[in-house]
């Protein structure tokens, strides 16, 4: 109970900063107040709006808000999210661009399972579908999760990932971004010796933890000082009564939100302070920048106890991936059996979450990989966000992606090439 009792005091908290805001917003905007020359009613209006809806956003799972694209053809093309497959704790979904011809190039795109839903990844899917067939991970909120489907730790993601490979066929190409990095590697390597012909054509592994001691950060130092007891007694909690994963233990996500703005505590608060100026003035609208970006910022997830404490356990503390000694399912991950996988790894000269030199050491561990088999890039002045949205993403990063996967396809796709197949297949950070 005691830990069930703390979740359901955040969703209190929560829910009541919610109630006051809407309340503050009813009250200051009755019609009868207008007649008396006093600001402070529309400062209290503008205080309530900007706080109901910040509180709001924090159980709100975001839309993708992709509805169409233009083809090749000049005429726009609807979208429609189609769930590819359904599994507990996450579906493969596919976005079904209609009427538009069979594309080349066919893209899983892993989304991270670290308290923000895969709706982050939003531009980098907009960015990729007018030349791809996209499709992406999309990892269900644990708290919402009833306690009779089980655990899900870190080998259950792998093994879902490795289902998700083999359910597409062995002509897609994986780009994995951040936190599912080192998995998305030892998923293909469980491939490669379990079921050779499932394999991807290639492998974008972009800003994640191989090798977390290659260049520490904040996060591996953190990860470094707290042992496994002080991160149970203190991250994990039960999920409380209002949600079907009531019981479950999980790492709340209004816990690590409050943990993320902590860091940044002075720019937030200047954020909502000048949001709500600018709503006093009218000078504010649904989709302006603030509302754009904190819409999808606050909006968290729940992850399951074991999927975080294993994360921290074995891929930060343990380095089973960087060590090569994963184990999944009872199966020994080799990554020298990745013999015919093209890997590539993306880094940011900025990313204070996954340094460089993280990464790229990916390429190292795949022993059975000849080098005509790897690349790697290093994005000089991109932070961990920029790296796969963004102006560096788009100008850059993207193009690079898109000739490493027409360079290691079956039959390369011969639009929007910008440069010769064999330099695609470059170690340019080496």
């Amino acid at each position: 109970m005691r830990y069930m009792a703390t979740y359901d005091l955040m969703e209190t908290m929560r829910n009541t900063n919610q109630w006051l805001g809407a309340s503050a917003l009813s009250l200051a905007s009755y019609p009868a107040f207008s007649m008396l020359p006093n600001p402070m009613f529309n400062w209290m209006a503008a205080w309530g709006k900007v706080t109901e809806r910040t509180f709001r956003r924090m159980i709100t799972k975001p839309d993708w808000g992709i509805e169409s694209i233009t083809g090749e053809d000049g005429r726009d093309h609807l979208i429609t999210v189609e769930v590819e497959m359904n599994r507990a704790f996450g579906d493969l979904i596919h976005f079904n661009v209609s009427g538009r011809a069979e594309m080349d190039r066919k893209v899983l795109l892993v989304a991270p399972m670290s308290g923000h839903y895969a709706t982050l990844l939003r531009s980098t899917v907009r960015s990729l579908l007018p030349d791809c067939d996209v499709y992406i991970t999309d990892w269900h909120n644990a708290r919402d999760i009833p306690v009779s489907e089980g655990k899900f730790d870190i080998e259950d993601y792998t093994l879902y990932l490795v289902d998700f490979m083999r359910h597409l066929g062995p002509d897609i190409h994986v780009i994995a971004v951040c936190q599912p990095v080192p998995l998305t590697l030892a998923a293909t390597a469980y491939l490669a010796h379990q079921e050779p012909k499932a394999q991807p054509r290639s492998l974008t592994l972009i800003g994640g933890p191989v090798d977390p001691d290659a260049a520490p950060t904040e996060v591996t130092d953190f990860g470094r000082r707290i042992t496994m007891g002080q991160l149970e007694e203190t991250m994990i909690q039960r999920v409380g009564f209002k949600y079907a994963g009531v019981g479950r233990m999980v790492y709340p996500g209004l816990l690590q939100l409050a943990s993320f703005i902590s860091m940044n505590s002075d720019r937030h608060a200047k954020a909502f302070s000048d949001q709500i100026s600018h709503v006093a003035q009218n000078e504010a609208s649904d989709h302006d920048a603030h509302n754009k970006f904190y819409d999808e910022y606050l909006s968290v997830m729940d992850m399951t106890a074991e999927f975080y404490l294993s994360t921290v356990e074995r891929i930060f503390k343990g380095l089973e991936i960087a060590r090569n000694e994963f184990v999944v399912d009872g199966h020994k991950i080799d990554f020298g059996a990745i013999t015919t996988v093209a890997v590539k790894t993306v880094e940011g000269g900025k990313d204070d979450i996954s340094a460089p030199g993280q990464c790229v050491a990916a390429l190292d561990l795949c022993t059975g990989l000849p080098d005509s088999k790897k690349a790697s890039h290093l994005e000089p002045r991109a932070g961990h966000y920029g790296i796969f949205a963004g102006r560096s993403w788009r100008d850059n990063i993207r193009p690079l992606v898109l000739d490493f996967i027409d360079a290691n396809s079956k039959a390369p796709a011969k639009r929007n090439r910008t440069s010769p197949r064999k330099a695609a297949n470059k170690n340019a950070a080496a």
